[in-house]
């Protein structure tokens, strides 16, 4: 893709996943899940690099769910600083993610934007650039107010 990325303008989404979609879910392990991500997203930057694509041009997904545990996703949601010093804008794709069914116990994904929304503030809050979420509506709200506090005087 690098041949399609020079030859256009548009931002390019860079993100980790351990394993392959068939696999990423067994097992999935980490010395260290931010500095193994942080460390991928420094790897693919450089390369790109090399190969005349500046680093202004990339957005950073950690992969939330995408061969990790739950102890990972909250990890990685814990400490989203790390990744906003590589100096992109950072996505956070955790919308109705079976992670929040574990932890809260709901096994319908649909059932799972109220939880949903309260991880959107919280990344807003903490540096994420773009939240990906399915119920917009409800993200936007949990977003608006928790910026409200943080801005109140």
């Amino acid at each position: 893709m690098i041949d399609l990325i020079r030859a256009t303008r548009v931002p390019v989404v860079i993100m980790h996943m351990q394993g392959a979609p068939k696999d990423m879910q067994v097992d999935p392990q980490y010395e260290d899940v931010v500095a193994e991500i942080s460390t991928f997203f420094e790897e693919r930057l450089a390369w790109a690099a090399e190969r005349g694509v500046d680093r202004s041009r990339f957005i950073l997904d950690p992969g939330i769910g995408f061969g990790k545990t739950v102890a990972h996703n909250l990890t990685i949601l814990n400490n989203l600083a790390a990744f906003r010093g590589l100096g992109c804008p950072l996505l956070i794709g955790h919308s109705r993610k079976a992670f929040i069914g574990k932890i809260l116990d709901i096994e319908t994904a649909a059932d799972r934007d109220v939880a949903t929304a309260a991880i959107s503030a919280l990344c807003a809050m903490n540096g994420a650039s773009i939240i990906r979420v399915h119920d917009v509506a409800k993200s936007r709200q949990a977003v608006r107010l928790a910026e409200a506090i943080r801005d109140a005087r």
